[in-house]
């Protein structure tokens, strides 16, 4: 419902659903990417590239790379909607799909950045696949993940029994009779039960409010920085990036300890402190949790 997807089969990790996809080619295949895809995708990627199994172009994440670096030869293009670095949003995402089909080739799109953050339609993007989970802004907890593609025809070698169509009659022999072809073998229930109080909160409450809210919040957080001498890298146009803001500093990862042992709960990535203000965080701890980080960066 909140991505307007076709098919939707649950997965641990967005990593065990690029795998399944990859799995579905009976070849090597040739796949566009870029450098900034978060480690759960890049790593595998990797790891697909030095067994041979994929030959990789990697390219800057931006719209303009990608459709530069798409050649008819491609097979599958990889690629965020939200950077999980910096937050940008890829805007023209839908165009470079569109580009990548132009030239035969599939689209697997990370949303984990972007569903419940901003309105993600699975139909108007055009994407074949898309992965997404519950851990960050679906306030589902971890292992919560899924796999939403269009076409049910792919099968994949990352399978089990839970993709046969009667799983449960447990007949042997004849041909393999398919029902959902990207579930595996028995799933692990508690995640999923755990993670659908999340689905129905952000579902109620509505993405498009909260998108609302959260630049809101980032921005009252900014001109709180702002007032403590903390200048916060983020661009001119908000609207533009994710959930979250961003700090400049040298040595994010130490910066960022201190803070959260000081009750200023941030991440690092790089050399960026991430604040992403919760939608129960109050204007006055966001102006307390400014304070701490001016005393910290001093």
């Amino acid at each position: 419902e909140l991505i307007n997807a076709p098919n939707v089969v649950p997965k641990s990790s967005a990593g065990q659903g690029l795998r399944a996809v990859l799995n579905t080619y009976d070849r090597p295949i040739r796949i566009v990417t870029t450098t900034g895809e978060f480690d759960s995708l890049d790593f595998i990627l990797r790891v697909f590239e030095e067994r041979e199994r994929i030959s990789v172009t990697w390219c800057d994440p931006s719209e303009d790379a990608l459709m530069d670096a798409i050649e008819e030869n491609t097979d599958l293009l990889v690629f965020s909607l939200v950077m999980f670095r910096d937050a940008k949003i890829l805007r023209r995402a839908g165009e470079v799909i569109a580009r990548a089909h132009a030239n035969g080739a599939q689209v697997f799109v990370d949303a984990y950045h972007a569903v419940g953050v901003i309105p993600v339609d699975m139909a108007l993007l055009g994407a074949d696949f898309i992965v997404g989970g519950s851990y960050k802004y679906m306030r589902g907890g971890p292992g919560a993940c899924w796999l939403a593609y269009r076409d049910d025809g792919l099968r994949t070698l990352d399978t089990g029994w839970f993709a046969k169509k009667d799983p449960f009659a447990f007949e042997r022999g004849g041909n393999i009779e398919w029902g959902q072809p990207f579930f595996e073998s028995t799933p692990a229930i508690l995640p999923i039960y755990q993670a659908r109080a999340g689905i129905d909160l952000i579902t109620n409450l509505g993405v498009e409010e909260l998108r609302s809210y959260s630049l809101k919040q980032q921005d009252f957080l900014r001109s709180e920085f702002a007032r403590e001498g903390v200048v916060c890298f983020h661009p001119a146009d908000p609207d533009e990036y994710g959930a979250f803001s961003l700090i400049h500093s040298h040595d994010a990862r130490k910066k960022a300890d201190i803070l959260k042992r000081a009750g200023v709960t941030v991440d690092a990535r790089g050399d960026n402190i991430r604040f992403c203000p919760d939608i129960l965080n109050t204007e006055a701890e966001l102006a307390r949790a400014a304070k701490i980080v001016a005393e910290v960066l001093r």
